[in-house]
């Protein structure tokens, strides 16, 4: 398990999908990606999607993602897509009374049992005491971290850069 916090995205891309009965049909999927704009956001749905579809798609909508924090699981069978509100309890040092803050993430789980163990797999680590407030499956597909340009020295290209040639 991991967690990565960053600005996430929520995109709606629409494409032709071919059906497992051999039928035609036009779907609208949710995917997620980490952009730091709607631009880039747009930029980064579309290049992913390229590879996967051979049809013309569009991206039909894009808002930014209730959520900063996903958590991530390294299990195959997690392919399913959760979105977890947590409360954070804290004490009140002046009045001496609980106060509960609620911050929402989006767990990796194959059921909404091994979602709420990622859950608690990470937060266990931390000092916060936390109740689990809701959890509720998404139609979320995927989700899309960036990841840099490798550099030529990283590849072992050797080539000169054209200007230097």
């Amino acid at each position: 398990m991991r967690s990565r916090v960053t600005k996430w995205f929520e995109t709606k891309v629409s494409f032709e999908k071919i059906m497992e009965d051999g039928q035609q049909k036009r779907v609208n999927e949710l995917y997620v990606v980490d952009a730091l704009s709607f631009t880039e956001a747009e930029q980064r749905i579309t290049e992913e999607m390229s590879t996967y579809i051979s049809g013309d798609f569009e991206v039909k909508n894009i808002k930014p993602a209730a959520y900063g924090e996903i958590f991530f699981s390294d299990a195959p069978s997690d392919d399913r897509w959760f979105k977890a509100k947590l409360q954070f309890i804290m004490i009140d040092e002046k009045s001496g009374k609980e106060k509960r803050s609620a911050v929402n993430y989006l767990v990796q789980g194959a059921s909404l049992q091994s979602a709420l163990r990622n859950i608690d797999a990470l937060m266990g680590t931390t000092m916060n005491d936390y109740v689990v407030a809701g959890l509720s499956e998404t139609m979320i597909m995927d989700v899309y971290e960036y990841a840099a340009p490798k550099d030529k020295a990283e590849e072992g290209d050797d080539a000169k850069p054209e200007y230097e040639q």
